[in-house]
């Protein structure tokens, strides 16, 4: 999941964009509004979190712009940060187009709890814990598994493996496209080339083939799992 970060004070934002990468996301950070505006009306992401004390341009009026049609992120989540305990701040936030907010100072497991619900909303699920034939992915407690004979079998997942297979679970059955895993997987501090998304996807076949799940290759466009016999025991 590519995540936009927007928070002027750098110690702040240092902090949270540790926490978050560690936490799997790929996260980008900018320091104003202004920035901000300008890389969302070209860039996609999949939520953003937005501290409302911004210079300039505040948090709540960035909130209102970012939902603007021209926005290619029009429709992401968005978590408000405030150190303002006032309740018509918090309001306002959420009446300009903010899904969720957050008082400063808050804990880096909430933090990751609420990103983790509105993420869930955004792409309609209902439970934290992705699932397709046997194999399933807790987002929340971050253990991947696959089911047989009622006995939860441990899959071994890298951070870029969990990456690419949360977005082929959200989208399955449907494919996911090549350009979206490709954009989860990386952010501005990292350099990803498009057939390292196959070296991902390689290792995952060998992963999930065994327990009755294939991953077919759909030309031109990105990839899909499939169910298939498992192999026996």
């Amino acid at each position: 999941m590519r995540l936009l970060l927007v928070e002027d004070d750098v110690m702040v934002a240092s902090g949270i964009k540790l926490g978050l990468s560690n936490a799997g996301y790929a996260v980008d950070w900018v320091g104003s509004g202004e920035r901000a505006e300008e890389v969302l009306r070209t860039e996609v992401f999949d939520a953003a979190i937005i501290d409302i004390g911004l210079p300039n341009m505040d948090g709540t009026e960035l909130t209102r712009r970012l939902r603007r049609p021209e926005m290619a992120s029009q429709h992401m989540p968005v978590l408000i940060l405030t150190a303002r305990d006032a309740l018509h701040d918090r309001v306002q936030g959420l009446d300009l187009g903010a899904d969720d907010y957050m008082i400063k100072p808050f804990e880096l497991p909430e933090l990751l709890a609420r990103l983790r619900a509105l993420l869930r909303r955004s792409q309609a699920a209902t439970s934290a814990v992705l699932s397709f034939g046997p194999i399933e992915l807790d987002t929340a407690n971050r253990r991947a598994s696959a089911q047989r004979n009622g006995t939860a079998i441990p899959i071994e997942l890298g951070p870029r493996e969990w990456t690419v297979m949360e977005y082929l679970l959200i989208n399955a059955p449907k494919p996911a496209s090549k350009e979206k895993l490709l954009q989860a997987l990386t952010g501005w501090d990292k350099e990803i080339t498009p057939n390292a998304v196959e070296v991902y996807i390689s290792r995952l076949r060998g992963k999930l083939e065994p327990h009755g799940v294939a991953l077919r290759s759909i030309r031109g466009f990105g990839y899909r799992l499939e169910l298939r016999p498992a192999e026996p025991e």
